[in-house]
């Protein structure tokens, strides 16, 4: 038997748990990109602000991406918020395919630059994508220095589009229903809507209502995005047939831990994709991360937060709030809710409780400090991008400083009342092997493992195939299911191979009365694996 799991810090935070095409150079996070872009018009600037502030129009020019050049491709500012006339930078959306359709790079179409708006460590993305990577699907992130006409324009993060090829890669196909959250904050709702109901997935009276919060980048959709609000609205306990709802408490949780309020669980519950998968289930997709780990401070419940206020965010925030359902309805099930604090202390154990986030950020500085310094257009200055790690920038915007942030929140989860609990203890997890010198072949997987503090629910998830949804079995500790003597606190099930596949993938869910383990903890990632010739070695 074998348990796939990383172990190496760099491995930790460098690896993308998804298949990779042929995009690995481009967002290499250790290789800052250089992108030169060239447009006719001087005032391009002018003309930009233009077409932004107008629409979203492009503007015809020539690339070279790492020395590699195109012509005719398409060129606008990003950002609805953050986009402002004038700017000295603003985000990029750069179309490769604007005119010639075939046209890539690395096999994309697409490029997407973020001018790290609020940010003046300039590592909350790439930081805070590579952390959400371990444990969701989340595009990958590094960073690009840009030229325009000649001129330095700035150091950018080069984001991974959710697209088609981001789809196929994480979901195996693209044809699905997809939608983006997308708020209109400027116009008022339809006649008959509700107000302020944001992307926050309540059921709304009618489509149009709909058409006012997302957009739907599949070819249809409507449909699902309606059931998938009803379900979740007047029928929560069937919400597991429209919504695969441990990627959705994953994502809860990282919003919840890494205080990241531009997004479902801030105010205006937004900054995430929806995918329905092959196996009809929506599946959430975080982006826009440039202001989490607290730069944006809005729960939509009173004012801003204060840092303390930050730092002591109830782990439990709009539990019993019914404009947030997707955080109420599902936590308001005690499964759902041991599960999404299982979820909320395997990444403070991984990531935060040894300080492994802080010395993963002053890598990320170390590497792009002299192009960041060298950027004229920058937001802040090196004095701030210096301490930006460890104090709060800006006397009106305030925005904390990761270790400053996260050092104390991540202690006052760890004495939580809900977090201090003692979950199960998964250990000892064995296949049974062929007997020495036996002649017998083992022609199944007999597995045990030892669970203690007071199990008393475990069940073995497990499958033949990647590609298949995992199925389960409960575990026995009865001295009838492979598992020893009775009440020795070894557990066991036995499965057969299916659909003549000789190998398994699979994990644990052991639980108590207060809490769940998952063995092992990110095991929609990895997974303990076994094969029959292996077993008969």
């Amino acid at each position: 038997m074998k348990k796939s799991i990383l172990t190496l810090l760099s491995l930790f935070f460098l690896s993308s748990f998804s298949p990779v095409l042929a995009q690995d150079d481009f967002y290499d996070v250790n290789t800052i990109q250089e992108i030169k872009i060239t447009f006719e018009q001087e005032n391009w600037r002018y003309v930009l602000d233009s077409l932004r502030f107008n629409g979203e129009g492009l503007l015809l020019g020539s690339i070279e991406i790492n020395g590699q050049k195109f012509n005719d491709i398409g060129v606008r500012y990003r950002g609805s918020r953050s986009f402002q006339p004038g700017n000295k930078r603003n985000s990029l959306y750069i179309k490769l395919n604007f005119i010639d359709k075939e046209q890539n790079y690395q096999g994309l179409q697409t490029v997407k630059l973020s001018s790290a708006l609020r940010d003046p460590s300039m590592v909350r993305e790439v930081l805070g994508y590579e952390i959400a990577r371990k444990y969701m699907p989340a595009p990958r992130a590094n960073y690009t220095k840009v030229i325009v006409n000649g001129e330095y324009y700035g150091l950018f993060v080069n984001v991974e589009p959710i697209d088609d090829a981001f789809l196929a890669q994480h979901f195996g196909n693209s044809k699905g229903t997809f939608v983006q959250c997308a708020p209109n904050l400027v116009e008022e709702e339809p006649q008959g809507c509700k107000s302020d109901v944001f992307g926050s997935l309540q059921y709304d009276n009618s489509a149009k209502c709909y058409l006012h919060n997302f957009v739907l980048l599949s070819e249809s959709g409507w449909d699902d995005l309606i059931e998938l609000t009803y379900v979740l609205n007047q029928k929560p306990d069937e919400v597991s047939r429209v919504l695969d709802v441990d990627r959705t408490l994953w994502m809860l949780a990282y919003n919840n831990l890494l205080v990241n309020l531009s997004s479902y669980t801030g105010r205006y519950s937004e900054n995430y994709y929806l995918y329905k998968d092959a196996e009809g289930h929506f599946v959430p997709i975080l982006y826009d991360l440039n202001l989490c780990f607290g730069s944006y401070k809005n729960t939509g419940i009173g004012s801003d937060l204060k840092l303390k206020e930050l730092q002591e965010m109830d782990p439990l925030l709009h539990v019993d709030n019914s404009a947030k359902p997707l955080i109420s309805r599902l936590l308001g099930n005690e499964e759902y809710k041991k599960i999404y604090l299982a979820h909320l202390r395997t990444m403070v154990n991984d990531i935060f409780r040894r300080g492994q986030y802080a010395e993963r950020a002053q890598e990320l500085q170390n590497l792009i400090r002299k192009a960041f310094e060298e950027d004229s257009n920058r937001y802040y200055s090196m004095e701030d991008f210096n301490v930006s790690l460890t104090e709060t920038i800006g006397k009106r915007s305030r925005i904390p400083g990761l270790q400053e942030l996260m050092g104390p929140r991540t202690e006052y989860l760890k004495e939580h009342p809900l977090l201090s609990v003692v979950p199960p203890e998964v250990s000892d997890v064995t296949v049974t092997r062929r007997e020495r010198f036996s002649s017998e072949k083992v022609t199944d997987f007999k597995i045990q493992a030892r669970i203690d503090k007071f199990p008393k629910n475990v069940v073995l998830y497990y499958r033949s195939d990647p590609s298949m949804p995992f199925s389960k079995a409960e575990m026995r500790d009865d001295g009838k299911h492979n598992d020893g003597e009775a009440e020795d606190s070894i557990f066991g099930a036995v499965v057969k191979p299916q659909n003549g596949s000789n190998t398994i993938e699979y994990y644990i869910l052991a639980e108590n009365a207060k809490a769940v383990t998952f063995d092992p903890p990110r095991y929609m990632y990895e997974q303990h694996t076994a094969s029959l010739e292996e077993l008969n070695n």
